[in-house]
């Protein structure tokens, strides 16, 4: 997945912006709010707390999209997303994290949203 980015793509999502994570509420509608992510070997990580309404919907219902916008240039990763509560799979997202924005606050309530992504939406001259 990575592969269909540029490097200007990889650039964009690598630089420090947040972005929209859309999930699907119990009643239908699209629950979205802001995040940090990061995209490492074609797999978009979230850090968050267990229990928030963003794990809740996604246990309910897998699908989710991540999307940055900067002026023109945006991007969207779309996929499945499972919650990740092993430390080992919390550590490399904390990290991939922290080389993104900064080393998180200590959350011995986190966890991950691990979309794997099936399909990439971008402005022109982010993906090949």
């Amino acid at each position: 997945m990575t592969t269909e980015l540029t490097d200007a793509g990889l650039e964009f999502v690598s630089d420090r912006h947040l972005a929209m994570l859309s999930t699907m509420a119990r009643d239908g509608a699209i629950h979205q709010i802001a995040v940090g992510f990061t995209l490492h070997d074609g797999v978009v990580r979230i850090i968050t707390g267990d229990g928030t309404q963003k794990v809740r919907n996604i246990e309910r219902d897998a699908r989710a999209t991540v999307g940055q916008v900067d002026g023109r240039r945006w991007i969207s990763f779309v996929g499945n997303a499972v919650i990740e509560r092993d430390r080992a799979d919390i550590t490399l997202a904390e990290n991939l994290y922290a080389a993104r924005y900064r080393q998180p606050q200590p959350n011995p309530k986190r966890v991950v949203i691990r979309i794997d992504v099936d399909r990439v939406l971008a402005s022109i001259g982010l993906r090949e």
